[in-house]
């Protein structure tokens, strides 16, 4: 249970925080632990200016602030205590976002159209059935791709499943436990044959059971 308090790739990501904190510190012959305001200043300095293989720049202080983050939750799992207000670590934050702060980098919106074009290029095997069904139904429930693939088609049908579809004469209720917790969010029969996300799934699984 406290292992599933944290999402996997989150486990997995302050997990790689901490493996590059204990790298940087054995080539600097300082000591991870206990923490010293003055020695994770001076890694967050580096990582701010630091630019990783194949990037044109500098880490963004926004992925500053995330590895601090997982540098404070490792801290606590191993018994001691972060000081972030400490100046030794937020002065250099405060310089880290004022020279590289910058708006997050958003992603151009994927619209109705653009997932008809898609949905059109699949074929009419299994494996092209089971994509059409995880496109439409994951646009039109607006799922992340992780809630997407941990649906199953009935409650309780495997233990390490995030969710399940429940099917309804007007569409499908899907029940999703995502970052925030459970919520429900019904998708509703297309318009065109095409692109109805419960046809698509009902096909699929016809088919898929023959």
């Amino acid at each position: 249970y406290a292992r599933g308090a944290r999402a996997d790739n989150t486990r997995r990501a302050y997990a790689a925080d901490w493996r590059h904190y204990e790298a940087w510190c054995a080539r600097r012959g300082l000591a991870p632990l206990p923490p010293e305001p003055q020695t994770i200043g001076l890694y967050l300095a580096d990582l701010a200016s630091e630019i990783p293989a194949g990037a044109k720049r500098g880490r963004a202080a926004a992925t500053v602030d995330r590895r601090l983050a997982g540098l404070g939750w490792n801290f606590r799992q191993r018994g001691f205590t972060l000081d972030r207000a400490d100046r030794h670590i937020r002065e250099v934050l405060a310089g880290i976002r004022r020279a590289h702060g910058r708006p997050p980098e958003t992603k151009e919106a994927l619209l109705g159209a653009d997932v008809a074009a898609m949905a059109a290029l699949l074929g009419h095997d299994l494996r092209s059935l089971r994509d059409r069904a995880l496109l439409l139904v994951g646009f039109a429930g607006g799922l992340r791709r992780s809630e997407i693939v941990g649906l199953d088609h009935g409650a309780d049908e495997t233990p390490e499943a995030s969710g399940w579809i429940e099917p309804l004469d007007a569409g499908l209720l899907l029940h999703v436990r995502g970052k925030t917790g459970w919520r429900e969010v019904e998708v509703g029969r297309g318009s065109a044959e095409a692109t109805c996300p419960v046809a698509a799934l009902e096909t699929w699984l016809r088919l898929g059971r023959i």
